[in-house]
């Protein structure tokens, strides 16, 4: 249901208006002339506007053309007597959606509403579709020769056509968002929605409320209804990234949406079924996060029924020439672009902890430093150095000395370098250790206790 402002300067107009809208579920607010409602436009969020043409102080066509200027984009619906018809044609022309004659129908308003809130849904969604469009403008090509990822390409093709949920695995920055909307568009659902959710960037106490929707009074901030991520891709692919951050009673509520198909909405009692194709993706390891009772087994086996592992970019370095003339390319948006053999040899002995995210961002800085004539050279990438002792992409296997070497002291000297490099912080030194969250975590506890105890065995 919408939250709808009707705005007329007759008090008995605004409350009949109200009383129609209210009948059909529908959330008004009320405003006595156009300067009021503007105030209330640019303080609350609305689905749609009902005023009146005539009002003083700023009448209807003048409150639209201020919405226009502040970029308020809400359809608007004028109420007008038969002597200002014409001045209402003329709004529609400016792009006022419909207008109503006075005196009208209950049924006619009505009709009216619905039509309007059914053609602002479509508009709301071509918006979105224009926005990932441009945000994916040259960025959705799979750019490949490597076998990896021929293997991989070969996985989405023969699970695209299925419904069947998918687990993307890999370290951050190898794709995995672009493989799950490959993934989409190359399946039936490819004409209906994508939507993306990054389950770690949302507030521990709202993701139920993101996921599902709430109803009005849910909670205290819950003035309207609202819908979730499942309905809002309705025929479509919802995909979970990050997955393995997910709370543990929200996890519980997505197994029985998985099951059964149907949500219900935080402070509904209603359950809603839903036709979505689920995707998920996550950069750690869900098994020991499933031992250390971090994720619910029964969800794992759930979303890990057709996994598929996105290689780290060192591991298909065949790769790197064609991603780096790529990200070029888009950026100069031309294909006169020149790579020079000096600058592909410091590109192909970089180990890429960031991945494909990372070369992304080194081609776009040397492409900014190359703009004069698009050419790159060695000298644009001199901040980009080749991992010490003699470690590049190529994985140049660590030597063992001939006398031996105590594992575990290694382990926690390689763990002590990580933390100091990466200010303690432990996302960070996972990823300069080419390891998970999850896997540094139970490195790091080792680490502590082997502080602990060699501190006992001092003193």
């Amino acid at each position: 249901m919408a939250r709808i402002l009707v705005v007329d300067d007759e008090k008995k107009m605004r409350h009949l208006l109200s009383m129609m809208l209210a009948s059909r579920g529908h959330t008004t607010e009320q405003a006595a002339d156009g300067r009021e409602a503007f105030d209330l436009l640019l303080r609350k969020p609305y689905d749609l506007v009902i005023t009146d043409l005539r009002m003083p102080h700023m009448d209807g066509r003048e409150l639209f053309r201020h919405m226009k200027s502040r970029g308020i984009d809400i359809p608007v619906i004028f109420i007008t007597a038969f002597a200002t018809v014409e001045s209402a044609v003329e709004s529609l022309q400016e792009g006022v959606v419909d207008y109503i004659s006075k005196p009208f129908e209950e049924d006619r308003i009505l009709a009216t509403v619905e039509r309007t809130l059914r053609l602002s849904s479509i508009l709301e969604e071509n918006r979105d579709l224009l926005n990932e469009l441009r945000r994916m403008s040259g960025s959705y090509d799979i750019v490949f020769q490597s076998q990896a990822m021929h293997r991989v390409v070969n996985l989405v093709k023969a699970v695209a056509e299925e419904d069947t949920t998918v687990l993307i695995r890999g370290e951050s920055g190898t794709g995995k968002e672009l493989l799950a909307r490959f993934i989409h568009e190359t399946s039936p659902r490819r004409t209906k929605r994508f939507v993306p959710v990054n389950c770690a960037a949302i507030p521990q106490g709202l993701i139920e409320s993101e996921l599902f929707g709430h109803e009005k009074g849910a909670f205290t901030s819950a003035d309207r209804r609202s819908l979730g991520k499942f309905e809002a891709a309705s025929q479509g692919t919802l995909f979970l990234d990050e997955i393995g951050d997910m709370p543990l009673d929200a996890q519980a509520k997505l197994l029985r949406v998985l099951q059964e198909k149907k949500i219900q909405r935080v402070g509904g009692q209603t359950e809603i079924p839903v036709d979505v194709r689920i995707l998920c993706a996550t950069n750690q390891d869900l098994e020991s996060l499933v031992q250390e009772g971090r994720f619910r087994s029964d969800l794992f086996y759930r979303i890990n029924v057709f996994p598929i592992e996105l290689p780290p970019l060192r591991h298909r370095l065949e790769d790197v020439p064609l991603l780096a003339n790529h990200f070029a390319r888009r950026f100069f948006a031309s294909d006169d672009v020149e790579i020079t053999p000096g600058a592909m040899d410091l590109l192909m002995n970089y180990s890429w902890p960031g991945n494909v995210r990372e070369l992304a961002n080194v081609m776009e800085r040397a492409c900014i430093l190359a703009k004069k004539n698009r050419r790159i050279t060695a000298e644009h990438l001199v901040f980009l150095k080749p991992a010490e002792n003699g470690e590049t992409g190529a994985g140049t296997v660590f030597k063992l000395p001939p006398h031996g070497l105590n594992l575990e002291i290694l382990e926690m000297e390689l763990v002590e370098q990580a933390l100091a490099l990466a200010n303690n912080n432990q996302s960070a030194a996972a990823r300069l250790l080419g390891l998970t969250r999850a896997k540094f975590r139970v490195l790091y506890r080792q680490y502590i206790d082997y502080l602990r105890n060699n501190r006992r065995l001092v003193s």
